[in-house]
């Protein structure tokens, strides 16, 4: 949900600015230009949700079918609401017209679903030449059966639902009950309902009295910041550990930036808290109704600049005082239940317990996608933990052990000879396989609980990818700044020697593009790396167009299944791996590979390189490049190794993607450190 109305959020901003200025009752009226107000809430924004919908299941040929679909719907509305008003008799109030936002965010999902699956029918099954005529009339007669299905079923099924909210919130309004939505609002918020309540309700019935009265108190009982900021001062002045020292920062990205989503893993730490939001909520609420103010537009993100942007003219006292008094009473209700657990918490927090890093975790989780602002809440997430011991070994870890934290490993090795520190032993393994010797484990976001759970005496830091994280400076900081107050004699110690089950390929590797070419050589003269068998030519390849995350795997699997390197079970296992935690590595990167489960499905090791010139979306990402791995032993990381310091690299990533032959990608590959 929240990705398909998150890109489209400057279209409604855009919406909201000429509204503000341009409608009868705005700043500079301007008959003209309001002309375009109509159209583009009607029309565009939600074919533009659909879009984005149609992309995200099935490419550019989802998106197009998506919004011919949704056409369908648009108009299958506007057909029965004009049928119905003209069998009024006079004097009897016409319906307007319905916004589909919600009918976008059902048929787009679900044309390019249809669409997918269509096209799997024929699947090679065209003959040669008739490619582009079939893919052209099949969507086309896809859309087009889609949007007559819109018009006659789905629409009349929206335009009923409509009709019951909007009936609800009037006899709501009515009865002075408006304020109890937020007993509703305030939770579903939490479990990321937000987007969905929002924007396939709340706008749609606020954009209708907006229409007629000029501003809706609608597009407040969401957006309101109050009870998000009323939780975060509670934290800042009452909580403890990382909540607490987080909780300044997370104030301002909410109350100024409008990133509601930072407050929740708060509020999911203690539920109690829920209370404390509902009241704020329902307090904010009530404000506006008795002083009958609201914004004549949606208010997207929730920032007060942007609440205060889309406020109505004769209503700045009422929506002001509403967030002031919804922040003030969240933070007395909240207050209390924090120092009621203070004790407690400060225990939890002396024995090294993470309740607030497993909130975030989840929250994470309940989004369903990576987040940038989730990532920099935690201590881990934004700021290294200052460790009560020297930092002498860090272990990436990761579910198998093969991929990810490999590559993550190479980097920070590479920083920290950057730094002139020789003496860290920074090794890889998977999670299963941690230990008590490790002082500090560096896991991706998803994986660190159960990190804590093997090696819970070391510190633990969180990262978004293993490729470009900010925490890897922030470690070599940390070291630093270690060594430097221990008064820790400089000078460059060796390396210590791999532990057992370890090759030297994880440790002290080549730390430079130069060096880790020149080892790259060495070991394929006297055939101990086996670079040759691990990277072949016809394992890399440059597709023009796109794919999804799943077409992506499934080529990489094939791949490695016909070099001999895995059964057909890998390709499952390299699915698993993603739902478990996503191999986006950063930098247009992603290396997928299968669980720690999967090792019998290897057969040898391998790697396989695609790019995709029209791009992935993986889970939200941006990605070009498809590494696929499958490790047997340790033939894989000297050459993976090198494919982290490449791709650290962004000059070196633009120059791979020059290449115009698999030819020629393959010789910039395994002449990685060539200066």
């Amino acid at each position: 949900m929240s990705g398909m109305i998150m890109p489209n959020i400057p279209a409604l901003i855009a919406w909201g600015i000429l509204t503000a200025f341009v409608i009868d009752v705005g700043w500079t009226p301007n008959a003209a230009l309001a002309t375009m107000v109509g159209p583009m809430i009607h029309y565009l924004l939600p074919i533009l949700i659909a879009v984005q919908a149609g992309r995200m299941v099935y490419q550019d040929r989802g998106a197009v079918v998506a919004a011919i679909a949704v056409f369908g719907v648009i108009a299958g509305s506007d057909f029965l609401i004009a049928q119905f008003n003209a069998g009024l008799a006079e004097g009897e109030s016409e319906l307007g017209q319905v916004h589909m936002f919600i009918g976008a965010m059902i048929m787009g999902p679900l044309a390019a679903w249809v669409m997918k699956h269509l096209d799997r029918l024929w699947k090679g099954k065209i003959k040669a030449g008739f490619e582009m005529l079939v893919n052209m009339f099949s969507a086309g007669i896809a859309g087009f059966g889609l949007g007559v299905l819109g018009f006659y079923v789905l629409a009349p099924v929206i335009n009923w639902f409509m009709s019951v909210l909007s009936g609800a919130v009037g006899w709501l309004v009515e009865n002075g009950l408006l304020p109890l939505t937020s007993v509703l609002i305030e939770p579903a918020k939490v479990f990321f309902l937000n987007n969905a309540i929002n924007h396939g309700v709340l706008t749609p019935l606020g954009l209708a009295q907006s229409e007629t009265d000029g501003k809706s108190i609608l597009f407040l009982l969401e957006a309101n910041p109050g009870p998000g900021l009323g939780v975060l001062l509670a934290f800042t002045f009452f909580g403890v550990g990382a909540a607490r020292a987080t909780a300044p920062g997370a104030a301002i990205i909410q109350f100024l930036g409008g990133i509601h989503e930072v407050y929740f893993p708060y509020v999911l730490m203690k539920p109690a808290l829920l209370l404390a939001v509902i009241a704020g909520g329902a307090t904010g609420v009530t404000t506006n109704v008795l002083f009958q103010s609201g914004l004549r537009a949606p208010a997207a993100p929730g920032s007060i600049i942007a609440v205060l942007f889309q406020t109505a003219g004769d209503s700045y006292l009422g929506v002001i005082l509403s967030v002031i008094l919804s922040a003030a009473v969240t933070f007395a209700v909240a207050a209390p239940i924090l120092l009621a657990s203070r004790k407690r918490d400060l225990a939890a927090e002396a024995a090294g317990a993470d309740g607030f890093g497993a909130a975030v975790a989840q929250t994470a989780a309940n989004k369903g996608k990576a987040s940038s602002a989730l990532s920099g809440l935690t201590a881990a997430g934004g700021a290294v933990l200052a460790p009560t011991a020297d930092i002498r070994k860090i272990v990436f870890a990761c579910d198998a052990g093969m991929g990810s934290s490999a590559m993550g490993a190479s980097v920070l090795r590479n920083k920290f000879k950057a730094a002139g520190i020789t003496d860290i032993d920074v090794t890889n393994k998977a999670i299963a396989n941690l230990d008590a010797s490790a002082d500090l484990v560096i896991t991706q976001q998803q994986l660190t609980d159960r990190a804590k759970q093997r090696a819970g005496s070391a510190v633990h830091v969180s990262v978004d990818n293993f490729m470009n994280s900010p925490r890897y400076d922030e470690v070599v900081n940390m070291v630093l700044e270690q060594r430097a107050a221990s008064s820790v004699d400089a000078e460059p110690q060796p390396v210590p020697a791999a532990p057992d089950g370890l090759s030297g390929a994880e440790v002290g590797a080549p730390a430079t593009r130069a060096e880790a070419r020149a080892a790259a050589a060495a070991e394929a003269e006297s055939g101990v790396g086996n670079g040759d068998r691990v990277l072949v030519p016809g394992n890399v390849r440059i597709h023009s167009g796109s794919v999804s995350r799943d077409e992506a795997i499934r080529e990489a699997a094939d791949l490695l299944e016909s070099a001999g390197a895995v059964t057909k079970a890998y390709f499952d296992a390299m699915l698993a791996r993603e739902q478990t935690v996503s191999t986006f590595m950063g930098n247009e990167l992603a290396i997928p590979h299968g669980t720690n489960e999967a090792k019998d499905a290897i057969l040898a090791s391998s790697l396989t390189v695609v790019r995709y010139d029209g791009g992935i979306d993986w889970d939200g990402d941006d990605v070009t490049f498809v590494v696929g791995i499958a490790g047997k032993g340790d033939e894989h990381l000297a050459l993976l190794q090198n494919v982290a310091i490449l791709f650290s690299d962004e000059e070196q990533v633009a120059e791979l993607k020059k290449a115009e032959t698999p030819e020629e990608l393959y010789a910039l590959l395994k002449a990685i450190g060539e200066d």
